[in-house]
């Protein structure tokens, strides 16, 4: 009798333990870990990219130099520019699926905490003395800096900067550290550095269309994943961190 008995509870468990294998199986492998993708993104997706996936390897800087490594062949899963013509023009050389619009942004002025120049706008950026840095050309936040300037008739402004540098961080480190007067970034980047900088809007009629696009990369070895991480930054999850973050809705 006690033979059958300890014979009958392994069958129980054995009965229990194929029957969760089973409802693994149903739930499609959930017990599969998922990649640890690589994601090159835009600087200014610093501070949110982490949130959305805390699991996710990245590598921020200036957009162009991002796409520049991925043309070279370097390992990544996910690219996320800071404009759309970096995505479509890899996307036109193969190397890339085709790239959509997750979320867009603003272009601002960051002068120093509480303004002591007392600066009323892009114009008085033409005061002599002024130390004025700004992102290089070709990087995304460098080209709207110009398209601004070029509307408001003060492209000469860009031969004025102190410096020009190589991602849109760059810039506001200037201005916040006191090692430039003012600098051209994005609203989103400001409020990272909220009590350190101080912020002026350009005029209306002048502000850029700036606008984020992602992709994946074709050559991912988790392509599969890729595609869904880039659909995943379209989701109400990855929307409202973005929102939280100070990027503007998807437009329409």
């Amino acid at each position: 009798m006690r033979l059958r008995t300890v014979l009958a509870a392994v069958a129980a468990i054995v009965a229990v333990s194929a029957s969760v294998l089973a409802a693994v199986a149903l739930a499609g492998g959930s017990s599969t870990k998922a990649p640890r993708l690589t994601v090159f993104a835009a600087a200014s997706l610093t501070n949110v990219f982490p949130k959305i996936d805390p699991h996710g390897r990245f590598s921020f800087g200036g957009s162009n130099m991002l796409a520049a490594q991925i043309q070279q062949g370097l390992p990544a899963d996910v690219f996320a520019s800071a404009n759309t013509k970096l995505p479509a023009q890899l996307h036109r050389q193969g190397l890339v699926t085709t790239p959509f619009v997750f979320t867009a942004n603003r272009l601002v002025i960051v002068v120093a905490h509480g303004n002591p120049l007392h600066l009323t706008g892009v114009r008085d950026l033409e005061r002599s003395g002024l130390r004025i840095v700004m992102a290089a050309a070709g990087v995304p936040a460098g080209d709207y800096t110009r398209t601004v300037l070029a509307r408001l008739g003060l492209s000469d402004l860009v031969g004025k900067a102190v410096s020009q540098e190589i991602d849109v961080r760059e810039v506001l480190a200037k201005v916040a550290l006191s090692e430039a007067d003012a600098g051209f970034v994005y609203a989103t980047d400001a409020k990272t550095v909220a009590g350190k900088v101080s912020v002026l809007r350009l005029p209306p009629g002048s502000q850029p269309r700036v606008l984020y696009a992602a992709a994946a990369v074709k050559s991912s070895k988790h392509l599969a994943a890729a595609k869904a991480w880039v659909k995943r930054l379209r989701g109400k999850s990855a929307q409202k961190m973005l929102r939280a973050a100070g990027f503007l809705p998807i437009p329409h």
